[in-house]
């Protein structure tokens, strides 16, 4: 039923020939010949596109990324289960989370450059960061509905798992230096304040500011595009200004 749904919708994309650009950029990526390419140009197809089915559903990338994260929470978990056995639920949780971390699946869809392959009505600048996480996130759904658990499996192994050189090193790894510098805070009882606001730019990009306090002294700044972006700079900024304290 949903192979009829998706050829039907991309059957006159010239990107689905085998010697299409598309194609030979997917199989470099998934080092695989699809199945299915239908599954591949809906993982990659943006919702400004305004694509929709003969019942007026929305075709795009999302449900996939839906699908391909839940695929990667349960590849993971498996893997740390097995590789971990001393550990208890709360210690994998953190490290599986620490593996899925938006920052880590931003960086591998950057590498393997899955915007190149959006069809879109937007300009790539006008994307957020996690597009690239969203991107791997959409594959991965499709190589499960293409070629089922074990390529998706194969896949998360190779392109995600592999990177981690060993447990330990996930340990140490930092993936939040906002969350870590709140937890410091509250376990030492200090206040802290994440004091936001929009910066007034000649550019046409917005951008954030955050002055971070602790006890009620300006401690770090920070400025980046979004709000979340600018205190987690605030909070690394911060961190290596009191790791000493910090880590002692």
């Amino acid at each position: 039923m949903l192979n009829t749904i998706y050829n039907k919708i991309f059957k006159n994309s010239r990107s689905t020939k085998k010697d299409g650009i598309f194609y030979q950029k997917l199989i470099r990526i998934i080092d695989a010949k699809p199945v299915n390419i239908s599954y591949y140009e809906l993982a990659f197809t943006h919702r400004s596109m305004n694509k929709t089915d003969s019942d007026g559903i929305a075709i795009n990338y999302e449900r996939l990324e839906f699908l391909g994260d839940a695929m990667l929470n349960s590849v993971v978990a498996s893997h740390l289960y097995i590789e971990v056995p001393n550990g208890d639920e709360g210690y994998l949780t953190k490290m599986r989370s620490k593996l899925v971390s938006r920052e880590n699946l931003n960086k591998i869809g950057r590498d393997l450059k899955l915007i190149d392959l959006v069809k879109s009505k937007m300009g790539n600048q006008q994307f957020g960061e996690n597009i690239h996480g969203n991107l791997l996130e959409s594959l991965i759904g499709a190589i499960y509905l293409d070629r089922g658990y074990p390529a998706c499996e194969k896949f998360i192994h190779r392109r995600l798992i592999s990177t981690i050189k060993n447990i330990q090193h996930l340990e140490t790894k930092i993936t939040s230096y906002k969350s870590l510098l709140i937890e410091w805070c509250q376990k030492k009882k200090h206040s802290f304040l994440f004091d936001s606001y929009e910066e007034q730019t000649m550019e046409d990009v917005k951008y954030f500011g955050v002055k971070l306090f602790i006890n009620n002294k300006l401690i770090a700044k920070g400025r980046a595009t979004t709000k979340k972006k600018a205190e987690e700079k605030a909070a690394q900024r911060a961190y290596f200004a009191l790791q000493n304290k910090i880590n002692p």
